[in-house]
């Protein structure tokens, strides 16, 4: 017996030695654990305000759907980094050495607290206020009530068309290149044409997305005259990355003179001008008539609408900006800049044909 008790006491004294040995050991680990994490939130920080200025930024908003966004964003960016907090808090609490007893009735209290606190009043309250801001903010872009200007927008892989249908003197369509009014709302209609793409200027509001045979609607209102960045934001492919719209707000006296200009007649006239173009228009019948509208040459539909194309600011829906000499490059090298579009390559035509091709579709600027 006496054994028996001198072999249990000597195992006590064995466990609080192992403790007290054990508890500075975690402490250490737990500190360096504490200071993993506090680098990492440091660098995460780093990252997310980077992204807090450009063309493409929900945090740099220029319009009010926008800021509704990034209300909504830093809202639940402070409740997160609160429950974090409080998290951490807790989780170095539970590696604190201390000496409690509890009975089973306390210890069924406490973890009543926890399912009450943790489980349902903290999710309850955290949709309840994601809902009070997020919904407000969800109507103010519905295309509901008084029309305003529309705007329809269709997907390709990997192309943006776009179209004016109440456009004063007739439907003006283009593509990769949006303009739109200052200081009023745009209801934008957007679908796709071949599979689901996402209509999104990060800088006026939220996306939305462009579903075949079903069109969606997102009222946006752009404060400021500027260019913004826009984008698929949906993943449709190979060429999804280089799927990007170049979107300009202008006042509404330029914004009409700008629709005036693309008016069919107008552009026809501008095309067919120079009968020193006419060896360039004959290739442009004969290698990309079938695809490709010119107002007044040809009515192809496959791809974009070129009427006006040289009047855009890139090429291939972002790929390259339009300098001079830019459509030639872009006839000879286009499966190396935007590898999977779906123009065949121009290995049967010569470069001086393809440098005449460009040099023309460069006049096409009204």
């Amino acid at each position: 017996m006496v054994t028996s008790c001198g072999q249990t006491k000597g195992k006590q004294q064995m466990r609080e030695r192992n403790s007290n040995i054990a508890s500075p050991n975690i402490q250490r680990v737990t500190g360096r654990r504490v200071n993993r994490i506090a680098i990492l939130a440091v660098l995460g920080l780093a990252l997310l305000t980077a992204g807090c200025a450009g063309d493409k930024s929900i945090l740099d908003p220029a319009g009010q759907a926008a800021r509704d966004v990034a209300l909504i964003w830093w809202i639940m960016l402070t409740f997160s980094t609160v429950v974090l907090a409080v998290i951490t808090a807790l989780w170095l609490f539970a590696f604190k050495p201390r000496d409690v007893t509890r009975t089973p009735s306390q210890e069924r209290k406490v973890a009543r607290h926890w399912i009450l606190g943790g489980g349902i009043l903290l999710p309850v309250a955290s949709i309840v206020a994601l809902l009070a801001f997020g919904v407000p903010a969800g109507q103010r872009m519905l295309a509901i009530g008084e029309p305003g200007e529309v705007i329809e927008v269709i997907g390709h892989q990997w192309w943006f068309e776009v179209r004016y249908p109440n456009a004063e003197g007739g439907e003006v369509v283009t593509a990769n290149h949006l303009v739109m009014p200052v200081g009023e709302p745009v209801d934008f209609h957007v679908t796709g044409a071949d599979v689901i793409h996402g209509f999104w200027i990060p800088r006026l509001g939220g996306k939305v997305d462009m579903i075949p045979g079903r069109e969606n609607r997102i009222r946006l209102q752009a404060d400021i005259p500027a260019v913004f960045g826009a984008q698929c934001a949906e993943l449709c492919g190979i060429g999804h990355a280089h799927m990007h719209l170049f979107v300009e707000a202008l006042p509404r006296e330029e914004y009409d003179a700008w629709l005036a200009e693309r008016q069919q007649d107008a552009l026809a006239a501008a095309a067919t001008a120079n009968a020193a173009d006419d060896e360039a228009r004959s290739a442009f019948m004969t290698h990309c008539a079938s695809c490709h509208t010119v107002a007044g040459v040809s009515g192809g539909t496959l791809g974009p609408d070129l009427s006006d194309v040289g009047s855009r600011a890139t090429l291939g829906a972002g790929v390259m900006a339009m300098d001079d000499g830019a459509i030639s490059q872009w006839l000879q090298h286009h499966q190396t800049l935007k590898p999977g579009n779906l123009m065949p390559s121009h290995d049967d035509i010569d470069t001086d044909t393809l440098d005449s091709l460009g040099a023309w579709l460069e006049t096409l600027n009204p």
